[in-house]
């Protein structure tokens, strides 16, 4: 299982399903995207240059497991990295936990929480384009094109989306959106009262009650007693 953190956190916020991971039996690799952790980088990108990191640690994996399936757990910009890159990655499942489908939208809800319900639905939909063209001009990269939910349709691994009822960062219908787009098989977990947060923190017997069912179902082999 590779494990992908969210923004701002490092490797160390994945520790906890790291441990229980291990402890079932996994082989569990855990990273800094750039700019986090002790990873060297300028700035946050919010997927662009994390999904070449996204896409090395499963190469890393890959080569040093050949014969073992493998897995990811992508938290919020983890879950966007996964998706965002040169390509699906060559996975046998993905977790994604509150991860936003277009960096549009996830702009907005944030400046709805940061300015409050008055001045966010009045100042929003100015200041959103502004940060946009900034991130242009200072990272070089177009928040159009950092757009999850244009490339979920080409994950072939099964696919599990969890999201908070009420997350507010990523809006549990905008979840249920990007889900629409995922191929079969597919699962969602709507994760009631959860906000934008740890969700293995916040229950954790009903996170490995959904979780872990659906990654030993596609990357652990259960051997076969009859024979």
């Amino acid at each position: 299982m590779v494990l992908m953190h969210g923004v701002r956190r490092n490797r160390l916020s994945m520790a906890r399903r790291a441990e229980i991971l291990h402890q079932l039996g996994f082989a569990v690799l855990l990273f800094d995207f750039q700019a986090h952790g002790a990873s060297p980088g300028r700035a946050i990108t919010f997927g662009h240059l994390e999904a070449l990191d996204a896409h090395a640690a499963v190469s890393f994996v890959r080569h040093r497991l050949p014969e073992e399936r493998v897995g990811v757990i992508g938290v919020s910009l983890g879950g966007a990295a996964a998706l965002l890159g040169p390509g699906p990655l060559k996975v046998d499942a993905l977790v994604l936990e509150s991860v936003f489908p277009d960096l549009r939208s996830a702009l907005i809800n944030r400046l709805h929480i940061y300015l409050g319900p008055t001045m966010g639905q009045a100042l929003a939909p100015i200041l959103a384009p502004m940060f946009r063209l900034l991130m242009r001009a200072v990272l070089g990269v177009r928040a159009t094109t950092l757009r999850p939910i244009d490339h979920i349709a080409g994950v072939m691994a099964p696919v599990l989306i969890a999201s908070g009822t009420r997350d507010r960062s990523t809006t549990i219908e905008e979840a249920r959106t990007l889900f629409q787009h995922a191929i079969e098989p597919k699962q969602f977990w709507a994760v009631e009262g959860a906000g934008h947060v740890n969700l293995e923190r916040y229950n954790p017997d009903a996170y490995w009650q959904v979780v872990l069912p659906f990654i030993t179902r596609y990357v652990q082999i259960v051997p076969d007693r009859h024979v």
